[in-house]
């Protein structure tokens, strides 16, 4: 089958694109360095029929995008992350499903010279298995070592790399020779789009009940303000009818203005005693309530479990 020209190519790249912008209202923009082409297909097959995975050049999707805004003018929010070694995977599933199922995609990768570490990477304390002629090497690089059977040994952990640091070629080879891959590597999402709102992947990681938390604070923060101006809002007004009830209250022990509220109150302020005798019953009871478990106890430890002393 002979392959398509490059004019028609482009144009096949626009539909799907704008087809896909249609059908499927949630997508990541992620970013692919350092991901190889084996590790893109492994990507694609974990997530096939969860989620389309579409790369290609910026210009062609900056212009895809930018001709569909008379259909959709909330496409424009896409535009200013499209932007480096980028990519869109699409998904009608829950975001969160598909984020770790992205996540989980990494493989691990050797350090190259030049290239900017992400993580840390420490050179644990360990028998290298290399000859005493590597010893000159270990020294440039500052790591103790001792000769140990006859093979190099590394005495403590090293801390060889910062996430930032460009990795120098010497180091490079140190893990080579170790046989060690510090850094992994697979799409790494940079902005959430959701029906039209972008937003960074950490709102993902917001639960129910952080929202509940936030919402809570926040009421009560207007409620303070409100009672403070004396502004009447929704927040405000339940405390402001209790702190105007306990004022009427207060008003009503003071004079003979009676209310069905208040004649409860003034008939324990005229005899506490009734207050005392009406609360007696209840602390008789829970007394009794306590007292049982003692009882049943030292029951049980005079019936010695069945056993009598002289048995």
């Amino acid at each position: 089958m002979p392959r398509e020209d490059r004019k028609t190519w482009k144009a096949n790249y626009f539909v799907k694109l704008i087809n896909l912008l249609d059908e499927y209202p949630k997508c990541f923009i992620v970013g692919a360095d350092n991901v190889s082409s084996k590790q893109m297909q492994q990507i694609r097959t974990s997530l096939r029929e969860k989620a389309v995975v579409l790369m290609g050049k910026n210009t062609m999707m900056r212009k895809a995008i930018k001709g569909h805004l008379n259909n959709n003018p909330d496409l424009e929010r896409l535009l200013p992350h499209i932007r480096g070694n980028v990519g869109l995977v699409f998904t009608k599933e829950d975001l969160i499903e598909t984020r770790d199922l992205l996540l989980a995609n990494k493989v691990a990768a050797p350090a190259r010279a030049g290239a900017v570490a992400p993580n840390d990477v420490i050179v644990p304390a360990q028998n290298t298995g290399l000859g005493p002629e590597k010893t000159s090497f270990f020294q440039a690089l500052a790591i103790p070592t001792k000769i140990s059977r006859g093979t190099i040994e590394i005495i403590s952990d090293v801390h060889l790399i910062k996430p930032g640091d460009k990795v120098g070629a010497s180091d490079a080879t140190l893990l080579s020779m170790l046989k060690i891959f510090p850094f992994t590597y697979g799409l790494e999402i940079e902005q959430v789009y959701d029906s039209g709102s972008v937003f960074s992947p950490e709102v993902l990681d917001i639960t129910d009940d952080d929202i509940r938390r936030k919402f809570t604070n926040a009421v009560r923060n207007v409620a303070s303000v409100c009672l403070a101006i004396g502004y009447p809002t929704v927040a405000s007004a339940p405390h402001s009818i209790i702190n105007g009830f306990k004022n009427i209250l207060a008003v009503a022990a003071e004079t003979e203005i009676t209310f069905p509220e208040a004649e409860k109150m003034k008939a324990y302020l005229a005899d506490p005693t009734a207050f005392a005798v009406a609360a007696a019953p209840a602390a008789s009871d829970e007394k009794k309530e306590e007292a049982k478990p003692a009882e049943e106890s030292e029951e049980e430890s005079d019936d010695d479990m069945g056993f009598g002393l002289f048995d």
